[in-house]
């Protein structure tokens, strides 16, 4: 991370963490299956959708960057802010905090990476992972094809997955964390682990997920107010009928 620092002060762009952040815990699980002196078929269906996961998202997010052309309107309004002194602060609030981040929400996965036997709680976790990474891209590409649509800008996408859900995305992100704490646990994982996946669905309902986005979007889109009003924030559930 502190590499990825030292590159966005070259690109001028903080927002390349975000990229970061799917491949970084993929690379966590890695660097404890090269501790381990054999890796079962457990610890490999662990390790294999975690990193299908990653790359998923970190190639999604680098597109969209690539196609913006511009960082994330988040880092920028903080560097706007803060100035100068913004070069320093990245280092120790976005990246440092975000390798802290992933060294504890990956606690469920290390362990799970060096199980050699599976059972029924290890299946359940895979099913719930697999389960969220579907559910994530599904919701990614469908929010891409919108935004690709020029008369689209400034409307609000309520089909598909998000007709269900306003941020289906984040529900997807969520069924993961907790597969994969279902699945460390299978391993032997210690009960406390569980602060991995409460941790990502606190920042992911309250702060840098549902929580940040819906502060400004109901004043850069009228129609969300309504869609407010017969559409869940986070769990896929049938709209209210109107």
């Amino acid at each position: 991370m502190t590499i990825a620092w030292l590159a966005s002060l070259a690109l001028r762009d903080a927002s390349i963490a975000d990229i970061l952040w799917g491949p970084g815990l993929a690379m966590m699980g890695w660097m404890a299956a090269c501790y381990s002196a054999r890796i079962g078929l457990t610890g490999w269906i662990s390790l294999g959708l975690a990193t299908i996961w990653a790359l998923r998202l970190g190639t999604y997010l680098l597109f969209r960057r690539l196609g913006s052309g511009r960082e994330d309107h988040r880092y920028t309004s903080i560097r706007s802010r803060f100035g100068p002194s913004f070069s320093l602060l990245s280092l120790v609030a976005v990246f440092w905090l975000q390798a802290l981040l992933l060294w504890i929400v990956s606690w469920p996965l290390q362990v799970a990476v060096l199980a050699q036997s599976g059972n029924t709680l290890a299946v359940a976790g895979w099913a719930l992972i697999l389960a969220g990474i579907i559910i994530e891209t599904v919701a990614d590409r469908q929010l891409s094809a919108f935004r690709a649509i020029v008369h689209n800008a400034g409307r609000v996408l309520d089909s598909g997955l998000w007709r269900w859900s306003r941020h289906p995305n984040y529900f997807g992100d969520f069924l993961i964390w907790w597969g994969f704490f279902l699945t460390g646990l299978a391993a032997g994982a210690s009960w406390w682990t569980i602060a991995s996946p409460v941790l990502m669905s606190a920042l992911l309902l309250h702060f840098s997920g549902v929580g940040l986005m819906e502060e400004t979007i109901p004043d850069r889109r009228p129609a969300y107010k309504d869609y407010i009003e017969r559409t869940g924030a986070f769990v896929l559930w049938p709209p209210a009928k109107r």
